[in-house]
């Protein structure tokens, strides 16, 4: 829909007056004034640019915009990028963001979530959405949910001090697979994300027994996200064989980890040890504050003493939500969820890229 339709169809919300300074505004994630205002705030991540909620809307069919308060002048003074969720079945949903770990609201002024949160009620009422999902704690949420963690490690200029403060395990680790030979490499090619890490990330999903994103996200990971340099690939090769690898979104002063895979057959080599400090070490280089190594789910202990020995600070993540809509359609869980997930680890490849296909978009 275009962006004069759909203000259209929000009607009187899109000028709706909060109060005598401050009105409701709704616009493109490639509207200038929204990238303008995203690029001026210390707070915003890779997650808030808008080359990455143009990516998910366009990948999985969805329609993304920002909603903002803006003042007199028509200045953005907080906002939130925003995609909406169709599905066949269910009423649509607001979601900020989905796919998306952490993403809280930009409101850096005095009252500014404040307003922020009656603008989301506005404008999502008046497009007739009741529900409206943000990845982070947001004011006056109806509900939030809680369990899940998130490890962000503090970053300085100089890695050497990051690297002294991580656990006298990781860095003997990263030792090993200095010795033995595995060597790291920066991404030059569509094909590094399309073919080589999407066959490393395919055999990771296939072991958990979850489905794997279309290829066609990467494809288009690359052109929005990698090539205009907000983000890289990270190959780990071993005798000239790609054993492990990490694609990283980085802008801002943030670096967040986002998809990591790897070879279990070539564990030993401690390749992901090393290709996680190269991260680490290329973050800091590049100038970023922090690595946000992503969600870590309930049950997953390991995990997450995994990433607090690299000297990751943890921290509860918890999403908020608006309005009274119905619940999230449930996920695979149950004889369903177990068979798909058993299929997935024991069927062909072509099962777990057969159900990203089918499934993925549903996840949002």
């Amino acid at each position: 829909m275009e962006a004069g339709v759909f203000k259209a169809a929000l009607g009187h919300a899109c000028a709706a007056r909060i109060d005598e300074r401050m009105s409701v505004t709704v616009l493109e994630l490639t509207d200038p004034r929204w990238a303008d205002f995203v690029a001026r705030q210390p707070s915003a991540t890779p997650f808030h640019h808008p080359s990455w909620g143009v990516l998910i809307a366009e990948c999985y069919g969805f329609r993304a915009f920002a909603v903002a308060t803006s003042g007199a002048a028509g200045e953005i003074q907080a906002g939130l990028p925003v995609v909406e969720v169709r599905h066949l079945r269910g009423e649509p949903k607001w979601v900020a963001l989905p796919y998306t770990d952490y993403c809280p609201p930009l409101a850096p002024a005095p009252r500014g979530e404040t307003d922020l949160v009656c603008a989301l009620r506005q404008a999502s009422k008046a497009a007739g959405v009741q529900r409206v999902e943000v990845r982070a704690p947001i004011e006056g949420a109806s509900s939030v949910s809680h369990g899940a963690l998130r490890h962000v490690i503090p970053l300085e200029r100089d890695p050497a001090p990051v690297y002294a403060s991580f656990r006298s395990s990781v860095r003997r680790h990263i030792a090993q697979a200095e010795r033995r030979g595995v060597t790291i490499r920066q991404a030059e090619s569509p094909e590094d994300l399309v073919n080589t890490f999407y066959r490393l990330h395919l055999r990771t999903r296939r072991r958990f027994g979850v489905p794997i994103q279309p290829r066609r996200f990467f494809r288009m990971l690359w052109e929005s996200v990698i090539r205009t340099g907000l983000g890289s690939v990270l190959i780990a090769e071993a005798s000239g064989s790609p054993v492990a690898a990490e694609v990283f979104l980085s802008w801002n002063g943030t670096t967040i980890s986002k998809f990591s895979a790897s070879d279990e057959r070539a564990w030993s080599l401690r390749a992901n040890n090393l290709i996680t400090w190269h991260l680490i070490k290329t973050a800091c280089e590049q100038g970023s504050r922090s690595l946000d190594f992503g969600r870590t789910d309930p049950g997953s202990e390991g995990l997450s003493m995994f990433k607090r020995s690299w000297g990751a600070v943890e921290q509860p993540l918890c999403y908020g939500t608006l309005g009274a809509g119905p619940e999230p359609a449930p996920s695979m869980g149950g004889k369903a969820g177990h068979w798909l997930a058993s299929a997935i680890r024991h069927g062909p490849p072509v099962v777990c890229r057969a159900a990203g296909e089918a499934l993925y978009r549903y996840a949002a």
